[in-house]
């Protein structure tokens, strides 16, 4: 099980992050303030921002990064939000672009815009 302060705490019982034969499988990151527990004002591109910023500092704690992470899912709230979540992922993932699926759902947990998982790599 991995850990970080600089992300989100687990809200139940599951980890951040697991680590297992080289790769790092990340539990959904909510774009939730590490140092406040609370939802990020704003719309989805906040959103998006702030869930792949606590996935970044996930994958560092790891011993991994985002230049390594192979696939990633994002849950919408609202397909009609993915041009604009779709702007701000591409600034996390500019040359190195891993596989991706995004998929609009009925609603999130805290009722937030956006949910990201993502797998990575160690080595």
């Amino acid at each position: 099980l991995l850990e970080t302060t600089k992300a989100p705490a687990a809200i139940g019982p599951y980890a951040q992050a697991i680590k297992v034969n080289g790769m790092i499988y990340t539990s959904g990151s909510l774009p939730v303030i590490p140092e406040t527990g609370e939802i990020i004002q704003g719309g989805i591109s906040e959103q998006t921002h702030q869930s792949l910023s606590n996935i970044a500092e996930i994958l560092k704690a790891s011993g991994s990064s985002m230049d390594k992470v192979v696939k990633t899912t994002v849950f919408l709230k609202d397909m009609n939000d993915f041009v604009a979540m779709n702007t701000v992922y591409a600034q996390f993932f500019d040359k190195h672009q891993p596989a991706r699926s995004a998929v609009e759902v009925a609603k999130l947990p805290k009722d937030v815009a956006v949910e990201i998982e993502c797998i990575a790599v160690t080595e």
